[in-house]
């Protein structure tokens, strides 16, 4: 597989600029004192479909041929990947089919139809998802956009970083969350390219640290069906996304369910703004990580506000 360079990054921004929002960043007081860092908030979460995989998916389908398009696109996805997918097809006016795991949040599954894609249901393992995405592609013949392991996506998913270099100036680190390492691989790749001296943290709930122990271990280790609260990063990383955070992260942080919970109740309440659960990821880990981070400037890219709202975590049923 390609590895992309930064020639596809720069490619990838003029292919999606109509389709996908420049996002604002945000800057809170509050979690600067909180913190003792100086924070900037990437609100991906103000996204065309609602997170920053929209970059990636347009990119891949405004990139492919016609011929290629002829049978649509497919992938597999527990949610935000999913209906970017379904929102970049509907805008090339091809077909998409996604295998989504039965448990994910109900908002991504509407979002999904309402963008006009189709769900073919799956068990929430990493096994199974890939098990029936092998006979949704066996069946249709469509065009295989991975969610995160295509140079494609990766290349789309650079452009946020280098939106938030030219939107916040002297960063001296960038944070994002990580599963499958689609996102924090397009931030190596820019970064490394066009600002070489910020650090790249990647991260992860540590009831999914497979990530964290593949970065410690020095080989991938993937993680079937890890059970947390953050449903955007069960998945594990592949060998086109560990070729960037093996190369280019610093170090990738974990956080408790609790911290995680704790961290999008505080941004909610604080910024008044909606995050999912994934997206609060990097914020718990630098509130609990402050030696790192004090007295630096730090950008937090905040991936996704897609939530259901009648399932928020802190709420007792």
């Amino acid at each position: 597989m390609d590895i992309p360079t930064f020639d596809d990054v720069k490619a990838a921004r003029e292919r999606i600029a109509p389709y996908v929002h420049r996002t604002p960043v945000l800057t809170s007081s509050y979690f600067n004192a909180l913190s003792g860092a100086e924070l900037f908030f990437k609100c991906e979460n103000f996204q065309k479909a609602g997170a920053f995989k929209v970059r990636g998916a347009c990119n891949a389908v405004f990139g492919l041929s016609d011929e290629m398009v002829k049978k649509g696109v497919a992938t597999h996805s527990s949610g935000n990947h999913a209906l970017s997918l379904s929102y970049a097809a509907g805008r090339r006016g091809i077909p998409v089919t996604v295998v989504m795991p039965h448990s994910a949040p109900e908002a991504k599954k509407a979002a999904v139809r309402g963008y006009g894609g189709t769900i073919v249901e799956c068990e929430p393992s990493t096994s199974s998802r890939e098990a029936t995405f092998a006979d949704v592609v066996a069946e249709t013949g469509a065009e295989f956009v991975h969610p995160y392991n295509d140079p494609r996506v990766i290349a789309g998913q650079g452009t946020c970083s280098w939106e938030l270099t030219e939107q916040s100036d002297g960063l001296d680190a960038v944070i994002a969350p990580i599963g499958g390492g689609g996102m924090v691989s397009g931030t190596c790749l820019t970064l490394s390219n066009i600002a070489p001296k910020i650090e790249i943290y990647a991260a992860e709930p540590k009831n999914a640290d497979d990530a964290c122990r593949s970065f410690k271990a020095g080989h991938i280790i993937a993680d079937d069906a890890p059970e947390t609260v953050a449903d955007g990063l069960k998945v594990p990383l592949k060998e086109l996304t560990w070729h960037f955070v093996s190369n280019h992260v610093t170090d990738i942080l974990t956080a408790t369910e609790e911290e995680i919970v704790d961290a999008m109740k505080l941004t909610w309440e604080r910024m008044k703004i909606v995050m999912e659960p994934s997206s609060a990821v990097p914020l718990a880990t630098i509130l609990k990580n402050r030696e790192i981070f004090a007295g630096r400037k730090v950008g937090v890219i905040i991936t996704g506000g897609n939530v259901d709202l009648k399932k928020l975590p802190w709420m007792q049923i």
